[in-house]
């Protein structure tokens, strides 16, 4: 319902002439909808975690009763295997060690990796979630190209070949998503953002790594192919 209210100056009604205002006890402002880009952690990932997990037991369950695990002989402190390979999840910084010093690869490069994994989810890039190529910028291209061809020149000076490689696709793959755009065959490689082309060389140079060091290494860690039977040291 509409209310009037009428406001009266009976001395002067010339100069101050009847007011009338409409008051609406039930308005509200008018909220326009929009959609959400955030969702509770709970319900909607915190099930999907528990799913995933669920899945992941029961496949590691159905391989451990179809297949004997890979073990070797009873450990022996009197002899050392050749190579003493380090758990696979080291095996990337031991295969480090192949290629740079020991305070390069153990302890300076994987300082400057956790640092860099810390830092830029909160640098102030792709801050909108938005493709790498999206905002036109002169000295975007410039940058990623000297940064690609830095790093190629500083691994390649230590013949660090499996850095090299990876830094030298993931590049040439940064600039083919910029000629990608508005092609429907590359549209999906268009929409990367710059933290997810780092994470991606990252997560490439350390599977890389790690399955150098797991298959290819022999006695001496020699380089072995998997295939062929590896020389005695």
């Amino acid at each position: 319902m509409t209310t009037p209210i009428e406001i009266i100056d009976s001395e002067d009604p010339l100069a101050n002439p009847w007011r009338v205002a409409l008051v609406r006890p039930d308005g509200r402002p008018a909220v326009h909808e929009t959609d959400e880009r955030y969702v509770m952690t709970f319900p909607h990932l915190i099930l999907r975690e528990i799913i995933l997990f669920q899945v992941v037991v029961i496949v590691l369950s159905l391989a451990a009763i179809l297949f004997n695990a890979p073990l070797e002989s009873i450990a022996n402190p009197v002899e050392t295997p050749n190579p003493a390979k380090a758990p696979w999840y080291f095996l990337g910084l031991q295969e480090l060690l192949h290629y740079f010093p020991p305070v390069v690869a153990g302890v300076l490069l994987p300082a400057l990796v956790g640092i860099c994994l810390v830092v830029i989810p909160y640098w102030r890039v792709n801050l909108e979630g938005a493709p790498l190529w999206a905002t036109p910028s002169r000295w975007k291209a410039p940058a990623i190209a000297a940064s690609v061809i830095l790093l190629t020149i500083l691994f390649a000076g230590f013949n660090c070949w499996p850095i090299v490689i990876p830094t030298v696709i993931v590049g040439v793959a940064m600039f083919a998503a910029r000629a990608a755009r508005g092609s429907r065959r590359g549209q999906w490689l268009w929409g990367v953002t710059l933290p997810e082309w780092i994470m991606t060389w990252f997560v490439v140079i350390a599977v890389v790594l790690t399955v150098i060091g797991t298959f290819f290494r022999g006695p001496g860690w020699m380089w072995v192919w998997p295939w062929m039977d590896a020389p005695r040291g």
